[in-house]
């Protein structure tokens, strides 16, 4: 006869989450490795008083100051982590669970895993409505939760106690399949969280959730080598799967064998080091010259772990070629088949293994290897003129920032960003030294994710350097987590960029015929735009409020000095530059992206846009 044990629903869903495990490739990770909370009354009774009985030891616990900005946290952690480990997310009711669904959107659209565990209303409604609870006049089993449902990958609300263990498991595989994870809610009405069940033991038993290698199909592995052999002008599209999967060295000997040139998007940057040869950056509307030229001409488009976003096609514009056609390797079928694909479903790494065994032999002309190798040279003298900065004592511009940043970095440190303008030149510019060293989140482009993502990472790995690149706009929306790293002792690096506005919105707006309307930090004017005076704001002094360690620099000399000193403290520390954004200094686009222009308009600059617009338009394609 099996045991049980008398635990509330809370107590028991932690003792639960301690002893879940994955494991790959004979390497075993805590599944859940620690809780972010913030406590109101719909958590505080249930869940915290369950954290705070099972101790640290059992569940580690972080303590947030935004909810949204835990989710993201959690998201870093997971990523750096190659999906392996997770971290949950605990809030109260109402406002606190609301704040949830950017992050959830976050975790989900990037494929990486975060478990979501909100409190809810009573489930046995002894007084209703709450406080803080909604209302709906038809259906009263609705709450701010399901708010939650449309972002994650997984959701349900535990009425009663014995309905956590299925649910429970469930959540658990889908945290754990690279096919299926992304953000897992588990809605915890706030008094079921605090009522007490007779579990069975066996619940409590240690389970390691095994994450599969699926190996490819075989007749699809042989279509995929028949059209490699076939093309005459292959090129790779590394995405994030690459990384997912550990799948780097499998790349690399693919491409050495085959002299297959590899580009990559905002996710699958690195899966190559940036001096492989066959390395040719970032593709799409951010991409890198000769990255997008071999784009237009290639003949076979080979997409590994990529979900094709509307960046990496520039739209549907960037692949001319009249004969392309695409295979895609990816884990998920509902990527693997995007763009009218031939399909390797499959794990990344088994599938580059696989290809490149079935390939033996096989080369691409040495013809072509010389034409991407040229481009990849002129490229890197556009690079090298980004980053260089003919004056030390000028302000400097944001791509002499990343060449003072490229300096200072070894091959280990980790560079954070998602939102702005840092996005494009990174992408293009960014010499990526190592698989983890780029860390773009551009699944969803969350202005306030870098310096929650940045603690995240810096958990996950404690003695990697960390830098979380954020300009005004985004570090205005969310600074509020350099308290938690301040708390935590974690040296995260802070490259704070003032440039007195939305500049990457600013910019897109001057060329879609907006004029940079509402982009500007600035006061009113007489006439009420807002293009009077920059505001006397002090960013810097701002993040020093919050503890950080501030070093301010006006000059290339002085940023290059900044940068070195705080990657040698074992301090937080912010670098606060103001850039010159007058001759920013950076590549332009090299290919489109589609924002929709004005129809009909009076003014002349959106006239204008809107031809462009119609010109760009034209060459749009549907692959079929």
């Amino acid at each position: 006869m099996s045991t049980t044990t008398r635990l509330t629903v809370a107590q028991a869903l932690v003792r639960f989450l301690s002893v879940q495990y994955t494991e790959r490739d004979g390497v075993r990770h805590r599944l859940v490795a620690g809780t972010w909370g913030i406590f109101g009354h719909g958590n505080v009774a249930g869940i915290g008083q369950a954290l705070l009985e099972a101790g640290e030891d059992a569940m580690p616990f972080h303590q947030g100051r935004n909810e949204q900005a835990m989710v993201h946290a959690a998201v870093g952690h997971a990523r750096q982590l190659n999906r392996l480990s997770a971290q949950a997310v605990t809030t109260s009711i109402g406002p606190g669970a609301t704040n949830l669904v950017t992050g959830a959107a976050l975790a989900t659209i990037n494929r990486l895993p975060v478990l979501l565990l909100p409190g809810d209303y009573f489930a046995a409604r002894p007084a209703d409505p709450l406080l803080q609870q909604l209302e709906h006049p038809t259906e009263a089993d609705v709450s701010v939760n399901d708010t939650l449902r449309p972002v994650s990958r997984y959701f349900d609300r535990i009425h009663r106690p014995e309905a956590l263990i299925p649910s429970a498991l469930q959540a658990m595989r889908v945290l754990s399949d690279p096919a299926e994870t992304g953000a897992v809610t588990l809605a915890l009405p706030q008094d079921v969280q605090a009522e007490a069940h007779d579990w069975p033991e066996e619940f409590f038993a240690e389970r390691v959730w095994r994450v599969r290698r699926p190996a490819p199909d075989p007749v699809e592995l042989a279509e995929a080598v028949r059209v490699i052999r076939a093309a005459a002008r292959p090129v790779i599209v590394a995405g994030g799967g690459v990384h997912h999967s550990e799948a780097e060295q499998a790349l690399k000997a693919l491409v050495d064998a085959t002299g297959i040139p590899v580009t990559s998007t905002q996710a699958g940057k690195g899966s190559l080091r940036h001096d492989h040869p066959a390395d040719l950056g970032g593709i799409g509307h951010t991409g890198t010259a000769v990255a997008d030229d071999l784009a237009r001409t290639a003949d076979l488009v080979i997409g590994v772990g990529t979900r094709y976003s509307d960046f990496t096609t520039a739209s549907g514009t960037l692949f001319q070629n009249p004969d392309v056609r695409f295979l895609n390797l990816n884990i998920t079928a509902f990527d693997a088949h995007k763009l009218a694909a031939r399909t390797v479903v499959c794990d990344a790494r088994a599938g580059l293994e696989a290809l490149t065994s079935a390939l033996a032999g096989h080369r691409v002309a040495a013809a072509y290897e010389a034409e991407y190798g040229t481009g990849k040279e002129r490229w890197e003298r556009v690079v090298a003129r980004a980053y260089e900065a003919a004056d030390e004592h000028a302000v400097p511009t944001q791509t002499q920032l990343l060449g003072a940043l490229d300096a200072v970095v070894g091959d280990e440190d980790v560079v954070i960003n998602a939102a702005g303008s840092l996005p494009g030149d990174l992408h293009k510019l960014w010499r990526a030294r190592s698989p983890r060293q780029y860390h773009l989140e551009y699944g969803y482009s969350c202005m306030g994710y870098e310096i929650p993502a940045a603690i995240g990472v810096q958990q996950a790995t404690p003695d990697t350097p960390v830098w979380a690149l954020v300009g005004d706009g985004t570090y205005l929306m969310m600074p509020t987590e350099l308290v938690t790293a301040v708390q935590e002792g974690l040296p995260i690096n802070l490259v704070l960029i003032q440039n007195h506005g939305y500049a990457s919105i600013g910019g897109l707006s001057e060329t879609v015929g907006g004029e940079r309307f509402g982009t500007a930090y600035r006061y009113r004017a007489a006439d009420g735009t807002f293009s009077g005076a920059p505001l006397p704001v002090d960013l810097a002094a701002n993040a020093a409020s919050l503890g950080m360690d501030v070093l301010r620099a006006k000059t290339v000399r002085e940023l290059r000095e900044a940068l070195a000193a705080a990657r040698a403290s074992d301090r937080p520390t912010c670098v606060y530059v103001e850039t010159e954004t007058a001759n920013p200094a950076a590549p332009p686009a090299e290919a489109w992206w589609d924002v929709p222009v004005a129809q009909t308009a009076s003014r002349e600059a959106a006239v204008a846009a809107r031809t462009e617009y119609d010109r760009q338009t034209a060459a749009r394609r549907t692959h079929l």
